[in-house]
Order: structure tokens, then sequence, then C-alpha cells
């Protein structure tokens, strides 16, 4: 046996992300990555649960880009649960304070096999028309996604997400 440090490679986002879609994923909700919102944002995973309710998660795995962070609640118009995604590594403690509103966000921590929420998000119901208009285009994003995967030579039509 080794007497030599075990060194931690800290987690790229792509990793924590997996982390969370597995977790979400067995909660059967789904989530997708990158999603364009309409205001010019865009959402490290934003997908829906079993209920259709709309969840986002912002995914930060440096300190330094989460306390540079102010655009998180930009975010919030888009959902019905708002989660911040985090390594195991990363201090939380910053997401208790007033500025990251503990009272509307929950906190998922994982690493690429898999994660736990740790801070359950409440619910904050979005209006039903905006819920539908953002489901249609998660929908079509995922369609659009899907097929592409499938045949790459679609890419071109049917403009962005």
């Amino acid at each position: 046996m080794s007497d030599s440090p075990v060194i931690e490679t800290p987690l790229d986002a792509g990793s924590v992300c997996r982390g969370i879609q597995r977790l979400f994923a067995r909660n059967d909700i789904w989530l997708m990555p990158e999603m364009p919102l309409r205001n010019g944002r865009r959402a490290d995973l934003m997908g829906l649960d079993t209920k259709g309710r709309i969840v986002i998660v912002e995914v930060k795995v440096q300190r330094g880009d989460l306390l540079g962070d102010g655009k998180w609640p930009d975010y919030l118009d888009f959902c019905d649960r708002f989660y911040w995604g985090l390594p195991p590594q990363l201090d939380r403690n910053i997401l208790n304070g007033e500025d990251y509103r503990p009272d509307c966000c929950g906190i998922v921590v994982a690493d690429s096999y898999d994660g736990e929420i740790v801070r359950p998000a409440p619910l904050h119901p979005l209006a039903a028309t905006r819920r539908k208009t953002e489901v249609e285009r998660l929908a079509r994003a995922a369609m659009r996604r899907a097929t592409v995967a499938i045949d790459p030579h679609c890419a071109p039509w049917g403009g962005s997400e």
C-alpha cells in the first residue's frame, strides 16, 4: 500500500451535469443540457418532472464562478423549481446567504456518477401560459436534437433552439 496522498481532480461542469442527470432520471425528471431561454440566457440543465413542471439547474464548479454569477435570477422566470448544482468539494455555505435566495433555490451536489439533493427546491409555480410556452420550447428543442443526432443532415433546418 502506498503512502502517497490521494489527489482529488477537480470536476468539470460536464461531469457534474452527468451526475445530476442520473439522479434526476432515477426520479423520472428528464433534463436537457444547454437550453437557451427567451431572455438570451442559457440554462445549464432544463427539464420536466412528471407533472410537467419545469426544473432548471445552474451548475458551478469553481468558487469564483459561483461568487461572480449575477445573472442567475434571470432563470427564475422560466422554471417552477431552481437548483444550484455543485461538485462535492465546492463549499456551498455561500448559497445560504440572502443574495442567493435560499427560500427559492435548491442545492444538488454531484460527481460524475451520481448526485444528491441536499436542499430541495421549493415550488414557485409559473403562470400556466408561461409554462405551456416553455414546455413546448423544450419539447421542440429535444425533438430537434434527437433528429439531428440520428441524421446530422437535418442540422441546418428549423433554425436554432
